[in-house]
């Protein structure tokens, strides 16, 4: 459950953002990683961080809240006079909460400053800790990031470059990561692309972001995705790339596509609002419903229902309306408080839904709690009927790479069949897109996808899985 919003125990949550800058026109490189860093808040709302460097030394700030209560104008200006920057927002996934796991780190070896953001979850994390600590590595924080930095660090008298190159061949998971010296920003994508990472430009001065919706944020002009295996070398003297040996075939997260991603964001060469649309059109085709009005559960849910509408022709309503300013926990509510969490996060349009036929779209199931309040307050609303439609396969496995998912004892599509699942939630029907069609939603982006929530096989090999 995530700390400050008990609402979202019933999604898969998000892993991290993050954003770098190399300044070459005499930008406030602060502020730039401020708002992208905002724009990206999406992926996560644990903590946020940004470490600027100024050719000497790296100074920095991070703290537990939104982007805007860790940083206002004050601490931005302790910040100022950096040629570049790096900036993280968190949601934890690995570790535990505590201020010690904000990123991004810091730390200062014999050869200077290191600052490291990172995206992702290592699936060898603690055997690559234990092995580090027998050889005297004292570790501050309980992320694997700290991990990857000390193999940096172990590395260093053998060159950065080639430092980062043998941290890698022991690295198995997923991680997109920003490294900043004094004096460089170096991108890195793993082996398989399970994270994303892009590449982009202010006139002269290169940015890297989790999203391409990041750069619209900060006037910036999308190059191209960062490749897996690949790194990125950003100096004053330029960008070099250093491409690894990858495997035959890459693992990009598809759940970026259905849930996790901006809906403007472009990724790997697929428009995240045209995969949720498509998702919805063929949701159509392969479970149509007799309805009068197809809503979606906002917003993860509204573009494919957008989808499902027009392939199906049934009108599109607004029958659920999103309380926008709800995430954020103050109090410690009481149970019977807690209980209508669903409530004060959405209302149903009764003056909409009352007397019709409703589909209603949305993006996943994964405990199913939240699906049976909704339907329930549709009902109340007085909908007549309501047709439960989910625009990607039923999440049967856990996630392993950086999202946060219950064990598959807690995962509703682990357990129950479709026909069981629906009788759960009090839905009139019940119907998952197919990954046959989830598929085609992404074709065109040239690389493949890990589907390892649905179909239990990973890309990577995951020892002691929970089966």
């Amino acid at each position: 459950m995530h700390p400050r919003d008990p609402l979202l125990a019933d999604k898969l949550n998000e892993e991290c953002g993050i954003f770098g800058i190399f300044d070459q026109d005499g930008l406030a490189v602060e502020e730039i990683t401020y708002y992208g860093l905002y724009a990206l808040q999406h992926r996560g709302q644990e903590s946020a961080g940004i470490a600027v460097a100024d050719g000497h030394t790296i100074r920095y700030h991070k703290g537990r809240g939104l982007v805007p209560e860790v940083f206002d104008e004050e601490m931005l200006d302790t910040l100022k006079g950096g040629k570049i920057a790096i900036g993280h927002v968190r949601y934890p996934t690995y570790g535990d909460t505590s201020l010690y796991n904000a990123q991004p780190l810091v730390i200062k070896y014999k050869k200077g400053f290191l600052a490291l953001a990172h995206n992702g979850n290592l699936v060898n994390a603690n055997a690559l800790r234990t092995e580090l600590e027998e050889a005297g590595a004292i570790f501050q924080t309980t992320v694997d990031s700290e991990v990857i930095a000390n193999l940096i660090a172990r590395h260093i008298d053998e060159g950065l470059e080639t430092a980062i190159q043998n941290t890698m061949s022991k690295l198995r998971g997923a991680y997109a990561l920003l490294l900043m010296t004094e004096d460089k920003l170096i991108a890195v994508r793993d082996l398989y692309g399970m994270r994303p990472l892009a590449l982009g430009r202010i006139g002269h001065s290169y940015v890297v972001a989790s999203e391409s919706c990041a750069f619209d944020a900060v006037d910036a002009e999308f190059i191209r995705d960062v490749k897996p295996g690949e790194i990125i070398i950003i100096s004053q003297d330029g960008l070099r790339s250093i491409q690894t040996p990858v495997p035959l075939k890459s693992g990009l997260c598809v759940f970026e596509f259905i849930y996790f991603a901006r809906t403007d964001s472009t990724i790997d060469g697929v428009s995240v609002y045209t995969a949720r649309k498509e998702a919805g059109k063929i949701l159509a085709a392969e479970h149509p419903a007799d309805a009068d009005l197809v809503i979606g559960v906002p917003d993860s849910g509204t573009t494919a229902a957008l989808g499902y509408a027009e392939a199906s022709g049934i009108p599109f309503g607004e029958g659920l309306i999103k309380n926008r300013y709800v995430g954020r926990t103050f109090i410690k509510p009481s149970q019977a408080i807690r209980e209508q969490g669903v409530r004060i996060k959405l209302n149903a349009l009764r003056k909409i839904v009352k007397g019709k036929r409703i589909v209603m779209i949305d993006d996943s199931i994964v405990r199913g709690t939240t699906s049976k309040k909704i339907v329930e307050m549709l009902r109340l609303a007085g909908a007549r009927e309501v047709h439960m439609r989910i625009s990607s396969p039923p999440v049967r496995f856990p996630c392993y790479f950086g999202i946060d998912t219950p064990t598959k004892e807690h995962l509703i599509g682990a357990r129950y069949s479709v026909e069981e699942i629906c009788r759960i939630i009090g839905a009139d029907s019940l119907g998952y897109l197919s990954i046959e069609g989830l598929l085609k939603t992404v074709e065109g982006s040239g690389c493949d996808f890990c589907l390892g929530c649905f179909s239990g096989e990973y890309p990577i090999a995951v020892e002691g899985k929970d089966e």
